[in-house]
C-alpha cells in the first residue's frame, strides 16, 4: 500500500508499509531539517551528585529553562541551566524527527494515522537513512 501526501510547494511524498512493520518514506529532501534526542545521563548524574533532588522527568524540564523580568523580558537562563545545561547534549547516532521544506513534519511519538487510516496506530520511533528517502521506524 502506497500513500501519497503532496505538501504546500506541490511536492509529493510517499509513504509505504514495509513487510517488516515500518514505513518507507520517499519525496524531496533537498531542504530539510533533522532533529536527534537530547541526552541528559550525565547533567543528571551531576546534579544529583551535587545534592539535587529533582526526578530526571523534571530536571530535563528545568534544565532548559530562562529567567525572565516582570514584564516578559529575557533576563538570563536559569541557575540550573548555566550549572548544568553545558552537560546535555544531542545523540547524532539516532534520528527522531525530520521537517521537509513544505511539510510534512514527522517526529517521534507521531501517529502515522494522520496520513492513512491504514497507519493508524503506527506510533514513529525514530528515522533510519535509506538510498531512496527514509525509513519510518515504528514502535513494537
Amino acid at each position: 500500500m502506497k500513500v501519497e501526501y503532496k505538501n504546500r510547494y506541490g511536492d509529493v511524498h510517499t509513504f509505504t508499509k514495509t513487510e517488516d512493520g515500518n514505513i518507507l518514506w520517499e519525496g524531496n529532501f533537498e531542504y530539510s531539517r533533522c532533529g536527534w534526542p537530547n541526552v541528559y545521563t550525565e547533567a543528571y548524574a551531576h546534579y544529583v551528585l551535587d545534592g539535587g533532588d529533582m526526578d530526571l522527568e523534571q530536571f530535563e524540564k528545568e534544565v532548559h529553562e530562562a529567567v525572565y523580568d516582570e514584564n516578559r523580558n529575557y533576563v538570563g537562563m536559569s541557575e540550573i541551566n548555566q550549572k548544568y545545561g553545558k552537560l546535555v547534549y544531542s545523540d547524532t547516532s539516532i534520528i527522531d524527527m525530520l521537517d521537509t521544506s513544505g511539510g510534512p513534519y514527522i517526529s517521534s511519538e507521531m501517529d502515522m494515522g494522520r496520513f492513512a487510516e491504514e497507519f493508524k496506530g503506527m506510533i514513529v520511533d525514530r528515522f533510519e537513512r535509506v538510498e531512496t528517502g527514509y525509513k519510518i521506524i515504528i514502535k513494537k
